[in-house]
């Protein structure tokens, strides 16, 4: 494991001091099966919004769960590993769970951050980070693609 990919265990005592430390941590989750253009200009947006981005990622398990038996492609290790080596991305925890609501109730980061494709109001977490002082921002596509284009489009030009 590289130094910035974290147990939940871990990483409190280091939230801790970024808190003492008045650091503006930013969180947001996602499966990040293919890592593509999109993913890498909305992470970049989500690290300006604060001083310290967490991305919390989807085990395997959990993205079966939510994409179906065929999904991911990538491993949760090999997943973990590259988003963690973005330069935008300072902290990376696994998740099992269907949502990052554990997650962000243990961290209870600045700033909860989900692209513009989810309303507001349906945010897992919002109000747990709202309720203590945090702010809860969409952020837009610019660049619309998605790792279920990417597949689609793989199969298209192999006529499958």
């Amino acid at each position: 494991m590289t130094n910035n990919i974290k147990t939940l265990k871990e990483f409190l005592p280091i939230r801790e001091k970024l808190k003492s430390s008045n650091k503006k941590v930013v969180f947001t989750n996602g499966c990040f099966d293919l890592i593509h253009a999109g993913h890498i200009d909305y992470l970049n947006k989500a690290k300006s919004l604060g001083d310290v981005l967490v991305v919390g990622i989807n085990s395997d398990v959990s993205v079966s769960k939510i994409k179906g038996d065929k999904r991911p492609l990538i491993s949760e290790n090999e997943r973990t590993l590259i988003v963690s080596n973005l330069k935008s991305v300072d902290y990376v925890i696994i998740f099992n769970e269907d949502t990052p609501e554990k997650l962000i109730e243990e961290i209870i980061p600045d700033i909860l951050v989900k692209g513009a494709d989810w309303d507001l109001e349906k945010i897992v977490g919002r109000d747990i980070v709202i309720n203590n002082g945090g702010q809860v921002k969409s952020i837009d596509f610019v660049i619309h693609q998605s790792t279920s284009k990417i597949i689609d489009s793989i199969l298209k030009r192999n006529n499958k």
